[in-house]
């Protein structure tokens, strides 16, 4: 089966893609074509929008699903009139609450997201900056500043998961990777030994990292399968040597690698929801 999604907000869009897509997430026989539509903030917009939904609908004769945050009561009624199955984000988690409280919620537009002046911003905008700053062994001066440092073999994800916990958890991380002189040396590298209650390890399945070396450099030595089986190995006894919580990222979303760390780290994050 396939079916079209749509993720429709008077602002990015980003509360109703994460809830959305969460719920979809559960639904693992059926094929999601996922649309989103930012910035629906003007009756002209929503009815382009439905126009979108609908000829969607009458294309492939199965209504469409929407997942949306749309605030405006007369925007609304537009979106509401389409031919898909709605559901209203905010108005199925706002009602209960706002009976619990016994106080009615601000439900304003933009409301779920910062000013570019508050904490949580400059927080975000800082913990990024340092992850651009340290990344792939860049400046290990500086990581006293970090909160944590993820090392590993080349492209086992250590980059993404690193801006990852930055943009979503305010997480200073540093990123350093681990290469074939420092497995010769068979000790942590100089650079990482004054730090090594702030390590974390990540590893990958040999097969899956030759795959993805692949990509980036074809029939070299460097995606070979027994270079990438070489370096597992040997990081991994590192890991065990050198008494270093890791996790494999094989099969994993970084979401679900970035929730894991700060989960067995006990790191709090510094952003409030």
């Amino acid at each position: 089966m396939k079916r079209t999604a749509f993720f429709i907000s008077d602002g990015t869009g980003i509360t109703a893609e994460t809830l959305g897509n969460s719920l979809l997430a559960q639904f693992e026989s059926i094929e999601f074509e996922r649309i989103t539509l930012p910035y629906v903030d003007s009756v002209e917009k929503a009815e382009k929008a439905v126009e979108k939904i609908n000829r969607i609908a009458a294309e492939t004769g199965q209504a469409a699903i929407i997942f949306d945050t749309i605030v405006d009561k007369n925007i609304r009624k537009v979106i509401d009139a389409s031919n898909a199955l709605n559901i209203d984000i905010f108005a199925a988690f706002l009602a209960p609450l706002e009976s619990e409280l016994q106080v009615e919620s601000s439900y304003t537009v933009g409301k779920s997201h910062s000013p570019t002046t508050s904490p949580n911003y400059l927080a975000r905008i800082d913990a990024v900056n340092f992850a651009l700053d340290n990344d792939d062994g860049a400046r290990t001066r500086h990581y006293n500043d970090a909160d944590i440092i993820l090392i590993g073999v080349s492209r086992c994800g250590k980059t993404p998961t690193s801006l990852y916990m930055a943009m979503q958890f305010g997480i200073k991380t540093a990123n350093y990777p681990i290469t074939e002189e420092d497995m010769a040396e068979l000790k942590l590298p100089a650079a990482l030994q004054p730090y090594r209650h702030k390590l974390f390890g990540l590893t990958i399945d040999p097969e899956r990292l030759a795959a993805i070396r692949t990509e980036r450099r074809a029939n070299s030595r460097y995606a070979s399968l027994k270079q990438c089986y070489h370096e597992v190995d040997e990081v991994e006894e590192m890991y065990q040597r050198e008494n270093i919580p890791f996790l494999s990222t094989t099969n994993k979303s970084i979401e679900e690698i970035s929730t894991r760390i700060m989960a067995e780290t006990g790191l709090q994050r510094r952003l409030q929801s």
